[in-house]
């Protein structure tokens, strides 16, 4: 009686052990997979067996019970490029869905003060799936900017100040496109109005407010500097202002422009050419753009600093007053020893 129960024993032994082994398998291919929260970018063209690589190191923890899944899913034929989510224990099932109907996160993308086009092109390649030498290739081609009323000078008026939201994986175009659409948009039939007032293009009126942006940031006197600017392109002189010439060096961090700095030779200094620059210095605030917009009427010709080094300015209408303004800020950086 004793070998048959030991013989009846057995195959409910084998059968508890299988229904372990599927349980086991069940929570491999259906529980938690990931062990952290982060972000997984996945780059246009990724083949499956790339994305598998790219999973087993340190996305998933079990990377056969993902394939598993993924290949009766049908991910292999449905990879889709661009940032992801991952958080801490999402199974399989939430992995493979996620990225199999591409549900991506997007990316914010703050744009404050830039002043090349260089740092436009590392900003987002940076921040972007973007490739540089593509957005590059693009902000160079005349064909192109001319669609939006640009060129090879003035395509940074078409980057404003803003925080946009893109999809990881946005094409250079795309992306150009979608900033300059919001320049289009910030340039209404009434601010269009205002410039021409001052005679001015929203081309034109932005390249002064990146000279005044980068002259102040005090927003009464950035008032007074379009005042000066304007009334110095209306009587044909130089406008004469020391952040052309920084730019036309390429050396942001200078302090005190030289009589030698002054005669670098470039389109951009405006102490050796009359008028605007080809392009702006900057991308210049909304702030700057309203001062040009709303310049009062005046009869300043010069500013400079104050000789409290404050960083406000101080205005004047005539060489005598002007002179002795200079004299009192240049003795100010000669007292605190600034080159």
């Amino acid at each position: 009686m004793a070998k048959k129960k030991k013989k009846s024993r057995l195959p409910l032994i084998i059968i508890v052990v299988v229904i372990l082994l599927g349980l086991i398998a069940a929570y491999k291919i259906l529980g938690p997979n990931s062990s952290k929260a982060q972000f997984l970018y996945v780059r246009t063209g990724t083949t499956y067996e790339q994305l598998l690589k790219q999973l087993e190191n340190g996305y998933v923890n079990d990377i056969n019970s993902f394939d598993f899944l993924a290949k009766r899913a049908g991910l292999p034929e449905h990879i889709r490029p661009g940032k992801y989510q991952i958080k801490w224990g999402m199974t399989n099932y939430e992995l493979v869905k996620k990225l199999r109907n591409g549900r991506q996160v997007p990316v914010k993308l703050v744009i404050n003060k830039l002043r090349t086009k260089a740092d436009f092109i590392h900003m987002l390649s940076a921040n972007l799936e973007v490739d540089s030498a593509e957005l590059s290739e693009l902000m160079h081609n005349p064909e192109y900017l001319a669609k939006m009323g640009l060129d090879t000078n003035t395509v940074m008026c078409g980057v404003r100040p803003d925080t946009y939201e893109f999809y990881w994986n946005t094409t250079a175009d795309k992306a150009f496109k979608k900033i300059q659409a919001n320049y289009s948009r910030f340039w209404t039939d009434e601010r269009k109005q205002e410039a021409k007032k001052h005679g001015l293009t929203p081309i034109q009126a932005t390249i002064m407010a990146s000279i005044i942006d980068e002259e102040s940031n005090v927003p009464a006197d950035k008032l007074n500097i379009a005042s000066v600017y304007l009334n110095r392109l209306d009587k044909g002189m130089k406008l004469q202002a020391d952040p052309t010439v920084k730019f036309a060096i390429g050396d942001f961090a200078i302090k005190r422009v030289t009589g030698v700095m002054l005669q670098t030779e470039s389109p951009y200094n405006t102490y050796r050419n009359t008028g605007l620059p080809p392009g702006p210095i900057c991308t210049p605030s909304n702030g700057s753009i309203e001062a040009v917009l709303e310049a009062p009427k005046t009869t300043y010709i010069f500013f400079c600093a104050k000789a409290d080094l404050s960083g406000a300015s101080v205005f004047a209408s005539t060489d005598a007053e002007h002179l002795k303004n200079a004299r009192a800020y240049q003795q100010a950086l000669n007292a605190r020893g600034i080159h």
